[in-house]
Protein backbone atom coordinates (compact mmCIF):
# COMPACT_ATOMS: atom_id res chain seq x y z
CA UNK A 1 0.00 0.00 0.00
CA UNK A 2 1.53 3.36 -0.98
CA UNK A 3 1.65 6.31 0.99
CA UNK A 4 -0.91 8.43 -0.46
CA UNK A 5 -3.41 5.46 0.15
CA UNK A 6 -2.59 5.44 4.19
CA UNK A 7 -2.92 8.86 4.03
CA UNK A 8 -6.28 8.92 2.87
CA UNK A 9 -7.08 5.77 5.02
CA UNK A 10 -5.58 7.79 8.54
CA UNK A 11 -7.85 10.52 6.86
CA UNK A 12 -11.20 8.50 6.83
CA UNK A 13 -10.34 7.00 10.37
CA UNK A 14 -9.85 10.50 11.91
CA UNK A 15 -12.84 11.74 10.76
CA UNK A 16 -15.11 8.42 11.60
CA UNK A 17 -13.66 8.94 15.28
CA UNK A 18 -15.09 12.95 14.91
CA UNK A 19 -18.27 12.07 13.46
CA UNK A 20 -19.11 9.44 15.95
CA UNK A 21 -21.12 11.39 18.48
CA UNK A 22 -22.85 12.91 15.44
CA UNK A 23 -26.58 12.18 14.47
CA UNK A 24 -27.63 14.10 11.61
CA UNK A 25 -31.56 13.86 10.26
CA UNK A 26 -31.26 14.97 6.50
CA UNK A 27 -34.78 14.77 5.91
CA UNK A 28 -35.01 16.84 2.39
CA UNK A 29 -36.20 14.28 0.06
CA UNK A 30 -37.42 11.37 2.79
CA UNK A 31 -39.78 13.31 4.93
CA UNK A 32 -38.91 12.84 8.73
CA UNK A 33 -41.94 14.78 9.95
CA UNK A 34 -42.33 15.35 14.00
CA UNK A 35 -45.82 14.05 13.54
CA UNK A 36 -44.91 10.78 13.80
CA UNK A 37 -47.70 8.48 12.80
CA UNK A 38 -46.79 5.40 13.63
CA UNK A 39 -46.33 6.95 17.47
CA UNK A 40 -49.79 7.43 17.23
CA UNK A 41 -50.82 4.00 15.66
CA UNK A 42 -49.13 2.28 18.37
CA UNK A 43 -50.08 4.70 21.47
CA UNK A 44 -53.79 4.23 20.39
CA UNK A 45 -53.84 0.72 19.22
CA UNK A 46 -55.23 1.65 15.56
CA UNK A 47 -53.36 -0.26 12.81
CA UNK A 48 -50.02 0.84 11.40
CA UNK A 49 -50.06 3.13 8.34
CA UNK A 50 -47.74 5.27 7.27
CA UNK A 51 -48.33 9.10 5.23
CA UNK A 52 -47.82 9.55 1.75
CA UNK A 53 -44.96 12.32 3.12
CA UNK A 54 -43.12 9.17 4.03
CA UNK A 55 -42.83 7.36 1.11
CA UNK A 56 -38.86 7.45 -0.71
CA UNK A 57 -39.22 9.97 -3.89
CA UNK A 58 -43.12 9.73 -3.25
CA UNK A 59 -43.60 6.09 -5.08
CA UNK A 60 -44.47 3.11 -2.93
CA UNK A 61 -43.70 0.55 -5.70
CA UNK A 62 -40.00 0.29 -6.38
CA UNK A 63 -37.40 -2.45 -7.87
CA UNK A 64 -33.95 -4.39 -7.22
CA UNK A 65 -31.79 -3.91 -9.65
CA UNK A 66 -28.33 -5.66 -11.22
CA UNK A 67 -27.90 -5.71 -14.77
CA UNK A 68 -25.73 -8.73 -15.11
CA UNK A 69 -26.59 -10.84 -18.04
CA UNK A 70 -25.25 -14.45 -18.59
CA UNK A 71 -21.19 -14.73 -18.22
CA UNK A 72 -21.49 -11.44 -16.48
CA UNK A 73 -20.46 -10.99 -12.81
CA UNK A 74 -19.79 -8.54 -10.13
CA UNK A 75 -16.55 -10.62 -9.24
CA UNK A 76 -16.40 -14.04 -8.89
CA UNK A 77 -12.95 -14.28 -8.24
CA UNK A 78 -10.84 -12.63 -11.36
CA UNK A 79 -12.38 -9.46 -11.34
CA UNK A 80 -15.99 -8.07 -12.45
CA UNK A 81 -17.23 -8.10 -16.04
CA UNK A 82 -20.13 -6.00 -16.32
CA UNK A 83 -22.72 -5.17 -18.68
CA UNK A 84 -21.93 -2.73 -21.10
CA UNK A 85 -23.11 0.78 -21.94
CA UNK A 86 -25.66 -0.27 -24.70
CA UNK A 87 -27.26 -3.51 -21.77
CA UNK A 88 -27.46 -0.97 -19.22
CA UNK A 89 -29.23 1.66 -21.46
CA UNK A 90 -31.86 -1.00 -22.69
CA UNK A 91 -32.71 -2.49 -19.18
CA UNK A 92 -33.42 1.24 -17.78
CA UNK A 93 -35.71 1.69 -20.93
CA UNK A 94 -37.39 -1.43 -19.80
CA UNK A 95 -37.79 -0.34 -15.80
CA UNK A 96 -39.41 2.75 -16.85
CA UNK A 97 -40.86 2.08 -19.97
CA UNK A 98 -42.45 -1.58 -19.61
CA UNK A 99 -42.62 -1.99 -15.67
CA UNK A 100 -43.40 1.24 -14.84
CA UNK A 101 -40.94 1.71 -12.04
CA UNK A 102 -39.23 5.06 -11.34
CA UNK A 103 -37.45 3.71 -8.01
CA UNK A 104 -34.37 1.69 -8.20
CA UNK A 105 -31.89 0.07 -5.59
CA UNK A 106 -28.18 -0.88 -6.74
CA UNK A 107 -26.32 -2.22 -4.41
CA UNK A 108 -22.72 -0.55 -4.14
CA UNK A 109 -21.01 1.76 -5.88
CA UNK A 110 -18.96 0.28 -8.36
CA UNK A 111 -18.12 0.92 -12.72
CA UNK A 112 -21.76 -0.55 -12.98
CA UNK A 113 -23.61 1.52 -10.52
CA UNK A 114 -21.47 4.11 -11.50
CA UNK A 115 -22.54 3.73 -15.26
CA UNK A 116 -26.74 3.35 -14.20
CA UNK A 117 -26.11 6.73 -12.71
CA UNK A 118 -24.44 8.61 -15.91
CA UNK A 119 -27.03 6.72 -18.03
CA UNK A 120 -29.92 8.07 -16.12
CA UNK A 121 -28.82 11.75 -16.25
CA UNK A 122 -27.23 11.53 -20.00
CA UNK A 123 -30.87 10.80 -21.00
CA UNK A 124 -32.61 12.52 -18.26
CA UNK A 125 -34.61 9.57 -17.15
CA UNK A 126 -37.21 9.63 -14.93
CA UNK A 127 -35.77 7.41 -11.93
CA UNK A 128 -34.13 8.01 -9.02
CA UNK A 129 -31.77 5.94 -7.27
CA UNK A 130 -31.19 4.29 -3.72
CA UNK A 131 -27.58 3.77 -3.77
CA UNK A 132 -26.20 1.11 -1.72
CA UNK A 133 -22.47 1.36 0.12
CA UNK A 134 -21.37 -2.24 0.10
CA UNK A 135 -19.59 -3.75 3.42
CA UNK A 136 -17.22 -6.44 3.10
CA UNK A 137 -16.35 -8.65 5.79
CA UNK A 138 -14.72 -7.00 8.61
CA UNK A 139 -15.12 -10.11 11.11
CA UNK A 140 -14.77 -14.15 10.15
CA UNK A 141 -18.81 -15.20 11.11
CA UNK A 142 -17.33 -18.82 9.97
CA UNK A 143 -18.92 -20.06 13.48
CA UNK A 144 -22.52 -19.02 12.01
CA UNK A 145 -22.35 -18.77 8.46
CA UNK A 146 -22.49 -22.57 6.58
CA UNK A 147 -20.90 -21.76 3.52
CA UNK A 148 -17.71 -20.24 5.60
CA UNK A 149 -15.44 -23.64 6.12
CA UNK A 150 -12.68 -21.80 7.84
CA UNK A 151 -12.11 -18.63 9.52
CA UNK A 152 -11.23 -15.38 7.19
CA UNK A 153 -7.75 -14.58 7.60
CA UNK A 154 -6.90 -11.15 9.85
CA UNK A 155 -4.76 -9.91 6.49
CA UNK A 156 -8.30 -10.00 4.93
CA UNK A 157 -10.31 -8.58 7.68
CA UNK A 158 -8.17 -5.44 7.44
CA UNK A 159 -8.05 -5.17 3.48
CA UNK A 160 -11.62 -5.38 3.82
CA UNK A 161 -11.66 -2.74 6.33
CA UNK A 162 -9.86 -0.40 4.00
CA UNK A 163 -12.03 -1.26 1.14
CA UNK A 164 -15.11 -0.46 3.11
CA UNK A 165 -13.66 2.60 4.05
CA UNK A 166 -12.87 3.78 0.13
CA UNK A 167 -16.34 2.30 -0.76
CA UNK A 168 -18.10 5.20 1.74
CA UNK A 169 -16.07 7.59 0.50
CA UNK A 170 -16.91 6.81 -3.22
CA UNK A 171 -21.02 6.50 -2.05
CA UNK A 172 -20.34 9.95 -0.62
CA UNK A 173 -19.04 11.56 -3.86
CA UNK A 174 -21.85 9.64 -5.96
CA UNK A 175 -24.72 11.01 -3.93
CA UNK A 176 -23.34 14.41 -3.86
CA UNK A 177 -22.28 14.90 -7.91
CA UNK A 178 -25.97 12.98 -8.32
CA UNK A 179 -27.74 14.71 -5.45
CA UNK A 180 -30.88 15.25 -8.09
CA UNK A 181 -31.23 10.95 -8.42
CA UNK A 182 -29.62 9.64 -5.48
CA UNK A 183 -32.45 9.75 -3.50
CA UNK A 184 -31.11 8.07 -0.18
CA UNK A 185 -28.17 5.78 0.43
CA UNK A 186 -28.03 2.55 1.54
CA UNK A 187 -25.18 0.96 4.36
CA UNK A 188 -24.25 -2.18 4.58
CA UNK A 189 -26.81 -5.28 3.13
CA UNK A 190 -27.55 -8.52 5.19
CA UNK A 191 -24.35 -7.39 6.74
CA UNK A 192 -25.58 -7.94 10.56
CA UNK A 193 -27.54 -11.27 10.42
CA UNK A 194 -26.11 -13.98 11.73
CA UNK A 195 -25.82 -16.38 9.04
CA UNK A 196 -24.26 -13.66 6.08
CA UNK A 197 -20.37 -14.44 5.15
CA UNK A 198 -19.57 -10.17 5.29
CA UNK A 199 -20.02 -9.60 8.29
CA UNK A 200 -19.50 -6.17 10.11
CA UNK A 201 -20.02 -4.66 13.62
CA UNK A 202 -23.25 -3.10 14.51
CA UNK A 203 -21.27 -0.34 16.40
CA UNK A 204 -19.10 0.15 13.19
CA UNK A 205 -22.09 0.20 11.16
CA UNK A 206 -23.24 3.00 13.02
CA UNK A 207 -20.74 4.85 12.90
CA UNK A 208 -20.88 4.52 9.16
CA UNK A 209 -24.34 5.88 8.93
CA UNK A 210 -23.29 9.02 11.28
CA UNK A 211 -20.19 9.71 8.98
CA UNK A 212 -22.02 9.44 5.56
CA UNK A 213 -25.13 11.56 7.27
CA UNK A 214 -22.66 14.34 8.15
CA UNK A 215 -21.21 14.37 4.20
CA UNK A 216 -24.66 14.01 2.02
CA UNK A 217 -28.02 15.67 2.14
CA UNK A 218 -30.07 12.73 1.44
CA UNK A 219 -31.22 9.91 4.61
CA UNK A 220 -29.03 7.62 5.23
CA UNK A 221 -30.05 3.76 5.86
CA UNK A 222 -29.31 0.18 6.35
CA UNK A 223 -30.87 -2.93 4.99
CA UNK A 224 -31.20 -6.10 7.06
CA UNK A 225 -33.49 -9.09 7.57
CA UNK A 226 -36.81 -8.00 9.45
CA UNK A 227 -35.93 -10.64 12.18
CA UNK A 228 -32.51 -8.73 12.79
CA UNK A 229 -34.51 -5.34 13.08
CA UNK A 230 -37.08 -6.99 14.91
CA UNK A 231 -34.88 -8.92 17.96
CA UNK A 232 -31.72 -6.32 17.53
CA UNK A 233 -32.07 -3.33 15.55
CA UNK A 234 -33.07 -0.55 18.60
CA UNK A 235 -30.22 1.34 18.65
CA UNK A 236 -29.27 1.22 15.05
CA UNK A 237 -32.96 2.21 14.23
CA UNK A 238 -32.51 5.46 16.48
CA UNK A 239 -29.26 6.55 14.35
CA UNK A 240 -30.73 5.74 10.72
CA UNK A 241 -33.15 7.85 8.75
CA UNK A 242 -35.50 4.95 8.05
CA UNK A 243 -35.22 1.32 8.45
CA UNK A 244 -35.32 -1.03 5.35
CA UNK A 245 -36.47 -3.96 5.74
CA UNK A 246 -36.31 -7.60 4.16
CA UNK A 247 -39.14 -10.07 3.89
CA UNK A 248 -38.77 -13.30 2.27
CA UNK A 249 -41.44 -15.92 3.40
CA UNK A 250 -40.71 -18.39 0.69
CA UNK A 251 -37.33 -18.97 2.85
CA UNK A 252 -39.55 -19.50 5.61
CA UNK A 253 -40.67 -22.91 4.05
CA UNK A 254 -44.46 -20.42 3.46
CA UNK A 255 -46.30 -21.05 0.33
CA UNK A 256 -48.34 -18.89 -2.19
CA UNK A 257 -51.57 -19.26 0.32
CA UNK A 258 -49.46 -17.94 3.86
CA UNK A 259 -47.26 -15.45 1.28
CA UNK A 260 -49.24 -12.21 2.32
CA UNK A 261 -50.00 -13.35 5.85
CA UNK A 262 -46.70 -14.35 6.76
CA UNK A 263 -45.25 -10.86 5.50
CA UNK A 264 -47.86 -8.87 7.43
CA UNK A 265 -46.36 -10.99 10.87
CA UNK A 266 -42.60 -10.37 9.98
CA UNK A 267 -43.35 -6.58 9.06
CA UNK A 268 -45.64 -6.34 12.58
CA UNK A 269 -43.05 -7.85 14.50
CA UNK A 270 -40.39 -5.21 13.36
CA UNK A 271 -42.86 -2.27 14.16
CA UNK A 272 -44.31 -3.77 17.70
CA UNK A 273 -40.01 -3.73 18.53
CA UNK A 274 -39.20 -0.58 17.22
CA UNK A 275 -42.47 1.40 16.79
CA UNK A 276 -40.83 5.00 16.62
CA UNK A 277 -39.13 4.27 13.08
CA UNK A 278 -40.04 5.13 9.99
CA UNK A 279 -39.95 2.12 7.35
CA UNK A 280 -38.97 1.13 4.10
CA UNK A 281 -38.73 -2.68 2.48
CA UNK A 282 -36.28 -2.37 0.68
CA UNK A 283 -36.10 -6.71 -0.35
CA UNK A 284 -39.43 -8.81 -1.06
CA UNK A 285 -39.97 -11.07 -3.50
CA UNK A 286 -41.12 -14.81 -5.02
CA UNK A 287 -39.00 -16.75 -6.98
CA UNK A 288 -40.40 -18.22 -10.47
CA UNK A 289 -37.99 -21.56 -10.08
CA UNK A 290 -36.34 -22.72 -7.62
CA UNK A 291 -35.05 -26.54 -7.27
CA UNK A 292 -34.92 -25.55 -3.05
CA UNK A 293 -39.15 -24.71 -2.92
CA UNK A 294 -40.30 -27.30 -5.78
CA UNK A 295 -43.84 -26.34 -6.46
CA UNK A 296 -43.85 -23.29 -4.39
CA UNK A 297 -41.87 -21.74 -6.76
CA UNK A 298 -43.86 -20.40 -9.94
CA UNK A 299 -44.37 -18.07 -12.37
CA UNK A 300 -48.19 -17.67 -10.98
CA UNK A 301 -46.88 -17.44 -7.41
CA UNK A 302 -44.49 -14.86 -8.07
CA UNK A 303 -47.50 -12.84 -9.88
CA UNK A 304 -50.23 -13.45 -7.46
CA UNK A 305 -47.32 -12.43 -4.22
CA UNK A 306 -46.15 -9.53 -6.29
CA UNK A 307 -49.77 -7.99 -6.70
CA UNK A 308 -50.80 -8.90 -3.49
CA UNK A 309 -47.92 -6.95 -2.14
CA UNK A 310 -48.01 -4.05 -3.99
CA UNK A 311 -51.39 -3.36 -3.25
CA UNK A 312 -51.20 -4.24 0.55
CA UNK A 313 -47.68 -1.37 0.30
CA UNK A 314 -49.56 1.20 -1.48
CA UNK A 315 -52.67 1.32 0.86
CA UNK A 316 -49.85 1.67 3.98
CA UNK A 317 -47.78 4.12 2.35
CA UNK A 318 -44.47 1.97 2.40
CA UNK A 319 -42.05 1.87 0.14
CA UNK A 320 -41.29 -1.54 -1.33
CA UNK A 321 -38.34 -2.75 -3.27
CA UNK A 322 -39.48 -5.95 -5.19
CA UNK A 323 -36.41 -8.07 -5.44
CA UNK A 324 -35.48 -8.00 -8.24
CA UNK A 325 -36.05 -6.32 -12.27
CA UNK A 326 -33.96 -9.19 -13.93
CA UNK A 327 -32.78 -12.97 -13.32
CA UNK A 328 -28.86 -13.20 -12.38
CA UNK A 329 -27.71 -16.96 -13.20
CA UNK A 330 -24.47 -15.97 -12.27
CA UNK A 331 -25.61 -16.33 -8.62
CA UNK A 332 -25.80 -19.54 -6.32
CA UNK A 333 -24.42 -22.84 -7.36
CA UNK A 334 -23.25 -22.49 -11.28
CA UNK A 335 -23.90 -26.11 -11.90
CA UNK A 336 -27.70 -25.77 -10.58
CA UNK A 337 -29.36 -23.84 -13.37
CA UNK A 338 -33.06 -24.13 -11.51
CA UNK A 339 -31.75 -22.47 -7.71
CA UNK A 340 -33.44 -20.21 -6.89
CA UNK A 341 -30.70 -17.21 -6.43
CA UNK A 342 -30.81 -17.26 -10.56
CA UNK A 343 -34.67 -17.02 -10.68
CA UNK A 344 -36.10 -14.09 -8.19
CA UNK A 345 -36.77 -11.40 -11.61
CA UNK A 346 -39.73 -10.02 -13.28
CA UNK A 347 -38.28 -10.56 -16.43
CA UNK A 348 -35.92 -13.50 -17.56
CA UNK A 349 -31.87 -13.23 -17.78
CA UNK A 350 -32.13 -12.89 -21.37
CA UNK A 351 -35.13 -9.88 -20.74
CA UNK A 352 -38.48 -11.55 -21.71
CA UNK A 353 -41.21 -10.94 -19.17
CA UNK A 354 -42.74 -13.54 -16.92
CA UNK A 355 -46.01 -14.25 -16.63
CA UNK A 356 -46.73 -11.04 -13.60
CA UNK A 357 -44.71 -8.39 -16.26
CA UNK A 358 -47.32 -10.11 -19.36
CA UNK A 359 -50.19 -9.13 -16.89
CA UNK A 360 -49.03 -5.76 -16.26
CA UNK A 361 -47.98 -4.75 -19.91
CA UNK A 362 -51.53 -6.00 -21.06
CA UNK A 363 -53.04 -3.86 -18.60
CA UNK A 364 -51.44 -1.18 -19.97
CA UNK A 365 -52.66 -1.37 -23.30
Amino acid sequence: MNSGIIGHTLKIINLLFLVGSIFTVSGNQYNISSDNTMNKSVSEKQPFKQTKEDLIAGVSRAICYSGFRTGQHPDRGEGAVNPSYDEVLEDLKIITEKMNFNLIRVYDCNENSEMVLNIIREHNFDIKVLLGIWLRAELSNHETCEWLTEPIPEAELLQNKQLNLAEIEKGISLANEFSNIVVAVNVGNEALVEWNDHKVDTDTIMGYVKYVQGAIEQPVTVADNYKWWADHGAELASVVDFVSLHIYPVWEEKDIDEGMSYSIENFNEVIQNIPESKIAITEVGWPSIASEFGERASEAKQQQYFREFMAWSEKMNITTFWFEAFDEDWKGDPDNMLGAEKHWGLYTVDRQPKKVMREFQGEQK
